[in-house]
Order: structure tokens, then C-alpha cells, then sequence
């Protein structure tokens, strides 16, 4: 640390500074509730009723604490935000600005995960490690990523920008930006119409793609269709099914 740095942390403006760039980000944390969730009325009852904006509170207050080497007190106000929201986020965890938990019961954040800017998650949703290795082993996402109820989030994957996660998907495997995944394992879609930064928040969780039920829509067609030739053989006496003692019956055999 610089001699400037150290004697800038014993001026007043130093601090001041700090403490209105906690503010801002506290702020901005408040307003992204007002912005996804038509429910919120009020900054009163936000701020008296949105346990997943407590929790991302807590977690920012635990996190201070982390970096500043005071792990172990960090980590006890962490379980004290658990024990009150629900919600447990590691304060290991890196929390970009404008972070929106909607109601939050189950949430899961682990030590390593790292997470963007406008980013939404709703109950249920795990950001999981799956290595016992110290290091790097929990999900990192991309800004404006929305992951729906009950999904799981596994392994040091990352997520790209812009990327919806359907509710209760399972994704193991890294995702490029703009894509759709649902099902599980997670199958990743690529949008039709991609989705842009300054386009409004991709909140809609639930409009997402039956990849199976198109295709044995597609598959119960097809065989409709060869079920109806077949049908036309059958109506004019001719039968390709299986040969007898070697010889197909019929006059002009045709796949």
C-alpha cells in the first residue's frame, strides 16, 4: 500500500468519499426492487418487508469485513442474515451493484461465486461448488443474468451476459451471452431476438422452449406420415413388411 494511500485514510475527505460510494450502491440496490418487482409500493415497505434486500445488505456489510481479513466476525454476521432472510451468500462471494433477490427463501451463494451487475435471482436458486480443490469452484455471471425459481447454478462455470436460466434448471456447462437455458442437465438455447442492455429487465422465467415436446411433436408427425403410406400399400394388396423365405413381396419395392 502506497504512503499516500495510507495517509489519505487519516483525511476526512477520504472518508467521506467512501462512505457516499456505500450509499450509492445501497441506493441503487433500493431502486432495482422498485424496477423488478411490480409489487414494491414503497421504500418503507421495502425496506421493512424484502428479506432478499436485507440479505444483499448483510452480504455487503459481512463482505467489508472479509476483505479486511476479519474473516471469522464476517462470516458470523453472514449466518446472521441467514438465520433472519433465508437467504445464505457467502462473504466470500464478489456482489456487483443492483443485485435483486425476489423473495429469496433457499438461496444459496458460495465462497467463490461472482456475480455482475443487474443481475436477478428468485427462491430456491443455488450458485454451488462441485470440487473439494481450494480455489476457484462456484459459478461466475455476467451482467443482467436472470435465473429462475429453484434452478441450480453448479461448478466454476460462467454464465454470459444477458442469459436467462429457466426455473429449475440444472447448468453444469459454461453459457455464451444471450442464450436461453432450461431442463436438465441445461440445454442452451440461442434467442431468436437477443436481448440488449438497454432493453427493460428479462424477467419472464417461465417463457421458455419444450425442446422434447417439439421434437416428439415433430416424431409423432413423421410417423403419421409413414403410418398413412403404409395405410395406401396395404388399401391396394401390396405389403412390404417382411420377406418371405428370402423374398419380398410386392411388384416394385420402394423405400
Amino acid at each position: 500500500m502506497s504512503a499516500d494511500k495510507v495517509m489519505g485514510r487519516f483525511d476526512l475527505f477520504w472518508w467521506l468519499k467512501r462512505v457516499a460510494e456505500g450509499v450509492n450502491v445501497f441506493r441503487d440496490d433500493l431502486q432495482s426492487v422498485f424496477e423488478r418487482d411490480p409489487a414494491a409500493r414503497s421504500k418503507l415497505e421495502v425496506l421493512l418487508c424484502y428479506p432478499g434486500l436485507h440479505a444483499v445488505w448483510g452480504h455487503r456489510i459481512s463482505s467489508w469485513f472479509w476483505r479486511r481479513k476479519l474473516k471469522l466476525f464476517g462470516r458470523w454476521l453472514s449466518q446472521i442474515t441467514r438465520s433472519i432472510t433465508g437467504i445464505e451468500i457467502h462473504p466470500g462471494a464478489k456482489v456487483g451493484p443492483r443485485f435483486f433477490i425476489d423473495h429469496g427463501m433457499g438461496v444459496v451463494i458460495g465462497e467463490t461465486a461472482e456475480i455482475g451487475s443487474d443481475v436477478t435471482l428468485y427462491h430456491g436458486v443455488t450458485l454451488g461448488g462441485t470440487s473439494l480443490e481450494k480455489g476457484k469452484r462456484h459459478p461466475t455471471l455476467g451482467d443482467r443474468v436472470v435465473i429462475g425459481a429453484g434452478a441450480k447454478v453448479l461448478g466454476a462455470i460462467e454464465i454470459g451476459d444477458d442469459t436467462r436460466i429457466g426455473a429449475n434448471a440444472v447448468v453444469v456447462r459454461s453459457v455464451a451471452p444471450n442464450s436461453v437455458v432450461v431442463g436438465v442437465p441445461g440445454r442452451n438455447i440461442s434467442r431468436s431476438k437477443p436481448h440488449l442492455p438497454t432493453d427493460a429487465p428479462d424477467l419472464d422465467h417461465t417463457a421458455l422452449p419444450d425442446l422434447i415436446g417439439t421434437s416428439l411433436a415433430a416424431l409423432v408427425e413423421r410417423v403419421d406420415t409413414l403410418e398413412s403410406r403404409i395405410d395406401v400399400r396395404q388399401a391396394s394388396g401390396v405389403h412390404h413388411y417382411t420377406p418371405v423365405e428370402g423374398v419380398w413381396p410386392g411388384d416394385d419395392f420402394s423405400i
